[in-house]
Parts: C-alpha cells; structure tokens; sequence
C-alpha cells in the first residue's frame, strides 16, 4: 500500500502513525528478537527490559561499547539516552542482518569483532556493557575476556554484565543449555567482577523486574562496575 492509497486516521491524534511510517517503514524483528517473538513472546519482554536497565544507567554517556550485540534489536533502547553506540558480535550472521534492517534515523556503528582476540577502538569508550554473553565465555578465558573490555574504556569507565545465574540452570531450555558453559552465583560474578573493577554493584532480576533482592533466588544477574583496575588481581 503507498502513502496514496492510505486513509486519514478518524482520530487526528494518530496521523503521526503514518507520519512514522512514511519516515522508517515498518519496522523488522532481528534475527535472535524474531526467534523469541514467534516461539516464546515474553522471553522478548525480558531482553528489552535488561536493556532499559543499561540505557537507565549509562544515560548521558558519551559513548558506549556493546559486545555481543547479536542482533542489535534491543540497542535501539541505549541508543535513545546516550550519544552514540558501537556494536560488534564474534558472528557475521548477525552483523549482517543488523545491515539489512539498518536504519539511518537511528546511526550506530556495527561491526563483527572477537573481544577475546582484543579490545575494540582506542580505549576511549565512557562504558561498555555484554548482555548473555558471559555465560558463553569458558572460565579459563573470563579474564582475557574482561581485561580486553578494559582496555576498550578509559580509566574510570563503567561496565555492565548481565548473564542467567546458575541456580536458573534447572530451569533452563535444552537450547540455552547448550551455549551456557559459564554461569555463575550472583556471589560469584561479584568476585570475578571485582578483580577487574574497583566498585561492583549487583542487582537480581526475576522476569522483565530488576530489584535488589536475594542473588540465590535470581534467574538473572546484573553487575553494574565502575572504575577499570590496571591488572586482574586474585
């Protein structure tokens, strides 16, 4: 149907549907937010509420590094509070279909990128956050893989993690099982997160609801740090 063969809403009030319309399009599903869509709604509900929680506490930033953004479906919710976003997945698959959907109104830089090969820029990003993706981190390379995200931030930057815990493994799909080799006690993300940070802040989450209560009873883990340490210390 072309912008000509649209009617006028009933209700002016909604003229700016067309309005939107006309400017983006009709909007695509990612690949990763497709799959929950169709198979599993709500599990979509949840992916872009922990990403709310990092668009609510990195607004304002300058500048902010996603690694593993699969998709990129949920970074649009970072993008509208801070200046700009980079975005890089070890996955060409997803790099692309990220291009494919690209939408200029909304500019990011998105490129495919292996954190556990080496820090991403100059070391200038203001903070930087992994959704889902440490749990796919072998333990033997979690150190690697966080001393490289510091070295993509400046001194004093902030990160946020967020990863199943392992109580919620039980629960778990045979599908997330299968890439889930490194889940963690809220406990333990704590002390992993503070050997490479100064200050580590937890919080539970428990569906699309972030709270602050008991890490054992969470399905979700979120770590918010501040301030990179210069070596990994035990």
């Amino acid at each position: 149907m072309t912008d000509s063969d649209r009617q006028a809403t009933v209700e002016p009030q909604y003229s700016v549907l067309l309005t939107t319309e006309h400017r983006h399009g009709i909007s695509k599903f990612g690949l990763m937010a497709n799959e929950s869509w169709n198979n599993d709604p709500k599990r979509t509900l949840f992916t872009l509420a922990r990403y709310k929680f990092v668009a609510k506490m990195l607004s304002g930033k300058r500048n902010v590094l996603e690694i593993g953004c699969a998709d990129a479906f949920g970074t649009r919710l970072v993008q509208q509070t801070v200046d700009e976003v980079s975005a890089v997945d070890i996955d060409q698959v997803f790099i692309d279909d990220i291009r494919e959907r690209y939408n200029p109104n909304w500019p990011m830089e998105f490129r495919t990128h292996d954190i556990l090969k080496g820090p991403y820029g100059d070391g200038a990003f203001e903070s930087a956050f992994a959704l889902d993706v440490l749990e796919h981190i072998p333990a033997a390379d979690e150190d690697m893989f966080l001393d490289n995200i510091k070295r993509s931030l400046i001194p004093n930057g902030v990160f946020i993690v967020g990863a199943p815990s392992s109580e919620s493994q039980v629960h778990a799909s045979p599908q997330s099982k299968i890439g889930h080799v490194n889940c963690k006690s809220g406990e333990l993300l704590r002390e992993l997160m503070a050997r490479h940070f100064e200050q580590v802040f937890m919080f539970s989450m428990n569906d699309e609801v972030v709270h602050t209560g008991f890490l054992p009873m969470a399905h979700y883990l979120l770590a918010l740090c501040v301030g990179c340490r210069a070596e990994c210390t035990s």
